[in-house]
């Protein structure tokens, strides 16, 4: 049986279920698999995936393994394993898993080593988790990486500054920047998911409620979509102004933070910056104000500064912490400031997952193509594979589109031609 630390082998029987369930709507990633069993484009490589445990990732680390990898996963957050399908990816598919949910900070980082003895080629990172250990603490497994991978948003941010301080070490394709993930991952995936896991967890009404969403990204606006299309009034803050004024134009309240804290009945941050809720929120929020996090590390809500401004602390329901500041006011935490969608819920539907990890999938094959040719960059996924994938998902969907005609292309290629 391959390596693992998972919580119980038990469950593999439902984690199996689940894993073709989700497959069921994840056609491109099928298409893929199909020629990966052919093709074996990963052939002998090995690679270390610090993903979340979901049914959706199996499928991707089924869909690797076939093309030829041996995998060694590990979860990318503490609270977003799922254990049946750790379980499962051990028994069933013998792909070494090191996930558990609810693991503390030090088996987190211990589950990473523990992938980490792969001696990886290529790394798939979900907020550069890996990337960072191997800079940091694992520089003699750098000879052997040839390439990665990241998904989200958090992540290639932190890669950018890596690779601006000169201190990437190995070429990095940013997945999360693919038209195919954050149009449609970010926007409709974080979107449906994090209002099922707020709704999961306190089993709250939305329409009527004040809800206000720190951040108008891909995910903000997903969010900020969802929770009005739910009946809330909807507030966003923001610190870009171009983006202030898209919330803006778009319909919805747009304010500084110290005024939408007076006003909100829940609070979602999705920016992937440092306390976006600070120490000086939590004061000024109505009693039984509720607060949560869709961005990828547990740092936009000021945890610490709410925890030394309480007088007590419970917990109230799963995934739901009482807080009980000096003024006597309550605060509810929800899901330890992690994200959300995960902690309390299962997380992005398979049908968008499809996309996001087509493209980690041929990201990885171009990787092993194209290596030696890049530099120690953060690159875009390429036009050409992204426009591949919504092809094949139209394709996938039953959707047929216009091709330009000669004509057409011959006028968008030519300036000679006018009015």
């Amino acid at each position: 049986m391959a390596k693992h630390d998972v919580k119980d082998l038990s469950l593999a029987n439902k984690g199996k279920l689940r894993i073709e369930w989700a497959a069921q709507e994840m056609p491109v990633l099928k298409s893929i698999t199909d020629r990966f069993k052919k093709e074996k484009p990963l052939k002998g490589r090995r690679v270390l995936a610090c993903l979340h445990v979901t049914t959706e990732t199996a499928n991707l680390m089924e869909t690797l393994k076939i093309g030829g990898a041996e995998i060694s996963l590990c979860a990318s957050n503490p609270l977003s394993t799922q254990d049946d399908v750790a379980a499962s990816l051990v028994k069933n598919s013998g792909i070494s898993v090191f996930a558990i949910k609810g693991e503390d900070t030090k088996t987190y980082y211990r589950h990473i080593k523990d992938a980490l003895a792969i001696k990886p080629q290529i790394t798939m990172d979900d907020g550069a988790d890996v990337v960072s250990i191997l800079h940091k603490t694992e520089k003699a497994l750098l000879k052997n990486v040839i390439g990665g991978t990241e998904e989200t948003t958090t992540g290639v941010i932190r890669l950018k500054a890596m690779a601006a301080d000169g201190a990437l070490q190995y070429p990095i394709i940013a997945v999360n920047d693919a038209y195919t993930k954050h149009l449609f991952d970010n926007r409709y995936g974080t979107g449906q998911s994090t209002l099922d896991g707020v709704i999961r967890a306190t089993n709250r009404l939305i329409a009527g409620s004040v809800v206000v969403v720190a951040g108008y990204g891909w995910c903000g606006r997903g969010v900020a979509m969802r929770v009005r299309g739910l009946g809330a009034r909807t507030i966003v803050t923001e610190i870009d102004p171009l983006k202030a004024l898209e919330a803006t134009m778009d319909g919805y309240e747009v304010m500084p933070m110290a005024d939408a804290a007076k006003l909100g009945d829940i609070f979602i941050t999705a920016t992937g910056d440092i306390n976006v809720i600070s120490g000086k929120s939590f004061p000024l929020m109505k009693d039984g104000a509720i607060v949560c996090n869709t961005g990828h590390f547990n740092v936009e809500i000021d945890i610490e500064s709410l925890k030394k401004m309480s007088k007590a602390k419970r917990i109230i329901r799963d995934y739901v912490e009482e807080y009980t500041l000096k003024n006597g006011k309550r605060i509810y935490l929800l899901g330890e400031g992690r994200l959300i969608n995960l902690a309390a819920a299962e997380g992005h539907p398979s049908a968008v997952m499809d996309m996001s990890f087509a493209n980690q999938a041929l990201s990885a094959e171009y990787m092993v193509k194209n290596a030696s040719k890049l530099q120690n960059k953060v690159y875009s996924v390429p036009e050409k594979i992204d426009k591949e994938i919504a092809r094949l998902k139209l394709k996938a969907m039953g959707i047929n589109i216009d091709a330009l005609t000669p004509e057409q292309k011959k006028y968008l290629d030519s300036w000679e031609m006018g009015t």
